[in-house]
Order: C-alpha cells, then structure tokens, then sequence
C-alpha cells in the first residue's frame, strides 16, 4: 500500500516563493501520475498540476492555468519523491496542499486519485 506525505508548507508573505515536497512510501509508483492539488476553507479541491514519468525516468509536468508559470512541479521517479515550487504566491494561493496519485494520465478530477496525504498548509498574508 502506497502512503504519501507532504511537507514544507508555512505562512509567507504575499509575492514570496515556497516549495513543497511530497514523498510516496510502501509500493511502486511506476505506473501513476501524481498530482498535486489545493483546497482553501469552504471550496472544493483545486487541481493545481501534476508530473509523470517515462520508463526512463524522465519527467513530464503539467499545470492548471491559474498557475501555469508561477509554479513548477519537479520530481524524482526513482526517489517517489515530486516537489511543487511557488513563486509569486498571491491571496489566491492559501489553502492546504496535497498530492496523491493517479492511473490516469489525462485525468484532473480528485475523485480519480488515490492515495491522498494528509496536506501541507500554505498560508499568504497581505
């Protein structure tokens, strides 16, 4: 059974840079996407992008547009290891952050994605 975590949130400034890791333990990752997402207090869970991986290791990010150039997913195949780096944070950009993984590669929908973390609170003041 694959287990995720996440770590490195915190409380930044508005216009700072934060990076987050997520780390996947107990199972291969191989076969899945994993994906990154965020959810703030009374919205719904928010696709923020997600990296997959060739046999060879070699990664293939992808972003939602609210973030598509402020943020860069990153990661290690062989390490289970994705990092999501964001720059520029605005008021937007709060909420708790989690990763999880995903069999389909076209998918954004949460409810295709499992295991989930327990999430990483990022939190921007003004």
């Amino acid at each position: 059974q694959v287990n995720m975590e996440e770590s490195g949130g915190g409380l930044v400034q508005g216009g700072d840079s934060l990076r987050i890791s997520c780390v996947a333990s107990g199972g291969d990752i191989s076969d899945y996407k994993l994906g990154w997402f965020r959810q703030a207090p009374g919205k719904e869970r928010e696709y923020v992008g997600s990296i997959m991986w060739t046999k060879a290791g070699t990664p293939y990010p992808s972003y939602a547009s609210s973030v598509k150039g402020r943020f860069t997913i990153s990661g290690e195949k062989a390490k289970k290891t994705s990092y999501l780096q964001m720059n520029t944070l605005q008021p937007d950009d709060p909420g708790v952050y989690y990763c999880a993984l995903s069999l389909s590669y076209v998918s954004t929908d949460p409810g295709t994605f499992s295991p989930w973390g327990q999430g990483t609170q990022v939190t921007v003041s003004s």
